[in-house]
């Protein structure tokens, strides 16, 4: 297993879910390799140390304050924690508890302190991980290839996997062409390797249950189409990797991987846009924050896309949706996409981090609604 923890969307909601006296939001780079964890170490301090004074400068009881700097002075000063990263760490922390979320996106360095958590760069991590699972799958092997964005892909174990098709059905081979018995020829192989998918799909059902990562299969001809007949996880993607994977290294399958997640990101962003555009000609679709922060407070947004890098400064009624912009961040404000996003996915919204680039309208934000408002 590779050194990631993505987040999913549950973990998220709960998350936007908390309000504390101090919550502090720190995103920063990492690296896998352990030897240069330092400069990430003393980013983090020097992170902690802009969040403290911000606690101070607002007249934060200094013993609760006491307790939030002591978990992230300890968690700076755990050595085994810092020598497995990846390409961004996210921490979460309140006098009164600390997460971690160990990322392969690359995120913006910032801390944020509020009395809720600054959760839109995580969001970026469930939306486009970059990270896939692939199914190296043939008649003689098979096997599951852990990926993540610049990070080596490995092997994962899973119990009960088959060594192949023909052991995993009690058969020294497949290609008995003999008339004995109740299938045989190539009708007998298509049963057999239905069999054999349906272990492989069985194996790794308790493995893919609850995620939400990408599944890539890397398979080729009948047994291609066999496993796909058959498959049970609902996140295996139409696109697969049309090679043999027997002679393709890990690192080959990630390579050919990450083309097929490119695609399907690329094409995700293009149907969203142009749905988009089909919303708005309708007046149900907005690139506004005040409106969108209104449609999001009253259930109307169907789905959010948001900036993931941008900040804006503010407050949302709770009751009415109204903004109020602040010129500067304080305690007693937070990220007003954040909070849009976070009321938006309360009421069953999808919500999708992506950069700026990907938005259409040209703002921080780009809500396609269920009903005007």
């Amino acid at each position: 297993m590779l050194y990631v923890d993505i987040p999913t969307r549950s973990d998220i909601t709960a998350l936007n879910a908390t309000r504390n006296d101090a919550c502090v939001s720190i995103y920063l780079e990492t690296t896998p390799l352990t030897q240069e964890s330092g400069a990430s170490r003393i980013t983090l301090g020097n992170l902690a140390r802009q969040a403290r004074e911000q606690l101070e400068d607002a007249g934060f009881d200094k013993r609760r304050l006491a307790l939030l700097m002591e978990q992230l002075e300890a968690l700076e000063a755990d050595d085994e924690f810092w020598r497995v990263q990846a390409n961004s760490l996210a921490i979460l922390a309140t006098p009164d508890t600390l997460r971690t979320f160990r990322l392969a996106n690359h995120l913006t360095t910032m801390a944020q302190v509020s009395d809720r958590f600054h959760l839109k760069p995580l969001l970026r991590a469930v939306s486009f991980p970059h990270s896939a699972y692939i199914l190296a799958l043939s008649e003689n092997a098979v096997r599951l290839v852990e990926m993540h964005a610049d990070l080596p892909p490995a092997t994962v174990r899973i119990d009960h996997l088959p060594k192949d098709a023909a052991s995993s059905v009690g058969k020294s081979t497949l290609n008995d062409r003999s008339a004995s018995g109740r299938i045989h020829g190539s009708e007998g192989q298509n049963v057999r390797f239905q069999q054999y998918a349906r272990k492989v799909d069985a194996a790794l059902r308790p493995f893919l249950a609850g995620l939400e990562t990408p599944l890539i299969l890397a398979a080729t001809g009948r047994l291609a189409s066999v496993f796909r007949s058959v498959n049970s996880y609902p996140h295996l993607l139409p696109d697969g990797i049309a090679d043999s994977p027997d002679r393709i290294t890990d690192g080959d399958l990630a390579q050919s991987a990450r083309r097929v997640l490119d695609a399907a990101y690329a094409r995700e962003i293009g149907a969203l846009k142009t749905l988009y555009e089909q919303r708005a000609s309708d007046g149900r679709a907005t690139s506004d924050i005040s409106d969108a922060a209104r449609a999001a407070t009253f259930g109307a947004i169907d789905t959010l896309l948001v900036d993931i890098d941008s900040v804006v400064t503010g407050t949302v009624d709770e009751k009415t949706g109204a903004v109020s912009f602040a010129k500067a961040a304080t305690t007693d404000t937070y990220g007003v996409v954040d909070e849009i996003a976070g009321r938006a996915m309360g009421s069953g919204a999808r919500v999708l981090g992506v950069r700026r680039a990907d938005l259409p309208g040209g703002g921080d934000l780009a809500a396609i609604l269920r009903f005007a408002v």
